[in-house]
């Protein structure tokens, strides 16, 4: 892969991120705050914890930083997988925003 490839997939990653957390708030009142810099994607929750997602361009992967753990995913056979224990990233997002944050997604 690229770096060109890599940014395309994870940008078109984040911005899918971002149009489900405002269309959260939209229909949920939810209460989180997104800040994209970068390579980075914040989302800080009302209780003030944040789940950081971030591009590692040299190594091709994303990681994702939660209040539960940190996790590195890199893109096999298209799609984005964990390689401690081969969760797909969108699924694994979903999930931890529902923990953290009490905000349901749909992508």
């Amino acid at each position: 892969m690229t770096d060109s490839q890599f940014h395309q997939l994870a940008d078109e990653m984040f911005q899918s991120i971002d149009n489900a957390i405002e269309l959260a708030i939209d229909e949920q009142d939810a209460d989180i705050d997104i800040d994209a810099s970068g390579n980075v994607l914040q989302l800080e929750f009302d209780d003030g914890s944040k789940i950081v997602i971030n591009k590692q361009e040299p190594l091709h992967q994303i990681w994702l930083a939660t209040k539960f753990g940190g996790y590195h995913f890199s893109y096999i056979e298209g799609k984005w997988l964990d390689e401690r224990n081969g969760n797909e990233f969108m699924p694994f997002v979903i999930d931890s925003i529902l923990k953290q944050g009490g905000i349901s997604l749909s992508l």
